[in-house]
C-alpha cells in the first residue's frame, strides 16, 4: 500500500482536521456510487478508506510516523536500523531508530525493472457525472434548450437535438468530474426522458393522433382543423368516412437523423356521437341500410 500521507494529499504535518477534509473530498468523489463500474475507482477508494484509518487514530499515526506499523498498520519487523559511524556490526546508531520512513516506503514505489525508477501512473480522467432531463414530445421532435443543474452548484444550458427519443443519452466531453491525478475530466451524461402528450403518440419516425369528428362530417365529408406539433392545419375529411379511417399528413412527423427529412403525422378518425339527442335517436329508428350493407363484413371468412 503506498504512503497513507500520499494516498490522502497531505503533508506529514497535516492538522486531523486537514486529514479529515482531504479524505471526505476524495471519498465523495470516488466513492462507488458515483463511479459506478469503475474498477480503478473503487481501488482507490479502498486505499483512501484504509489511509484515513490509520491516519485518524493518533496513536496508530504516531506508531506509523516512527516506523513501528506500516501503512496499512501491521506490526514492522525491527530491521533497517541506521548504523552510526563507526559502529561495529550489529551495533545499533545513536538512538537505535529505524530507517528514514521514506527510505522504507521507497521500495513501494519503486518500478520492477533493474534501474530502479520509480513509476508514475498515467493520469487517470475524471469520473463521468450522469443525470437526466426531461422534456416535452414537441420539445424532443423539434428540438430545444434546457438547464441542468450538476453536483457541486453548476447549471449548463444543453441544446437538445431535434428528434431524440426516450432513454437515449447526450455525451458532453470533458464536463464531468476533475481528475485527481491532472488527467482529463470527465464527460457529463443526459439522460433524455419525455413526458406524455395528451394526445400526440410517437412511433418510430410517425406521430399518431386521433381526430374526433362529427357523424355529419362523417358522412358528407369537409374541412376540419387538426392539431400538429408545428401548428394547426386544414384536414379534408372525405365522405363516408369510417372511425378508424386513417389520414396521413406528409413530412409532419419527428426528423429522420441524418436525412434532413422528417416522417408523417398519422391522423385516425373517431366518430364521436352525442348522447341522448332525441333527434339522432329518431333518424336512428328510421334509417335503413343499402341492400347488401354488412358493417362487420370485415371479420367474416
Amino acid at each position: 500500500m503506498m504512503n497513507p500521507y500520499a494516498i490522502l494529499g497531505v503533508s506529514e504535518r497535516a492538522t486531523a482536521d486537514e486529514i479529515r477534509k482531504a479524505y471526505r473530498r476524495l471519498a465523495k468523489e470516488l466513492h462507488p456510487d458515483a463511479r459506478p463500474g469503475d474498477k480503478a475507482a473503487e481501488e482507490r477508494f479502498k486505499q483512501v478508506s484504509q489511509a484515513f484509518k490509520l491516519l485518524s487514530d493518533p496513536e496508530q499515526r504516531a506508531r506509523f510516523d516512527r516506523g513501528e506499523v506500516d501503512a496499512s498498520g501491521q506490526e514492522r519487523p525491527p530491521f533497517h536500523y541506521r548504523s552510526r559511524p563507526g559502529a561495529g556490526p550489529g551495533q545499533r546508531g545513536p538512538q537505535g531508530r529505524f530507517e528514514d520512513i521514506g527510505d522504507i516506503f521507497a521500495d513501494l514505489f519503486a518500478a520492477q525493472n533493474a534501474g530502479g525508477q520509480r513509476r508514475r501512473p498515467a493520469p487517470e480522467k475524471g469520473a463521468d457525472i450522469r443525470t437526466n432531463v426531461t422534456v416535452s414530445l414537441p420539445e424532443a421532435v423539434l428540438g430545444t434548450r434546457k438547464r441542468v443543474s450538476l453536483p457541486g452548484g453548476r447549471a449548463l444550458d444543453l441544446t437538445i437535438p431535434a428528434g431524440v427519443g426516450e432513454g437515449q443519452v447526450l455525451r458532453l466531453k470533458g464536463q464531468g468530474q476533475s481528475s485527481l491525478s491532472g488527467g482529463p475530466a470527465g464527460a457529463l451524461l443526459v439522460e433524455i426522458k419525455i413526458a406524455p402528450h395528451p394526445y400526440f403518440r410517437r412511433e418510430g419516425d410517425d406521430i399518431r393522433l386521433d381526430l374526433p369528428i362529427s357523424l355529419k362530417e362523417a358522412v358528407l365529408g369537409g374541412q376540419v382543423r387538426a392539431p400538429t406539433l408545428d401548428g394547426d392545419v386544414e384536414v379534408r375529411i372525405p365522405a363516408g368516412a369510417s372511425s378508424g379511417s386513417v389520414l396521413r399528413l406528409k413530412g409532419r412527423g419527428v426528423p429522420k437523423a441524418g436525412s434532413g427529412q422528417r416522417g408523417d403525422q398519422l391522423i385516425r378518425l373517431m366518430i364521436d356521437l352525442p348522447s341522448g339527442d332525441p333527434e339522432l335517436e329518431d333518424f336512428a329508428e328510421s334509417w335503413r341500410p343499402p341492400t347488401g350493407y354488412d358493417p362487420r363484413r370485415r371479420l367474416k371468412g
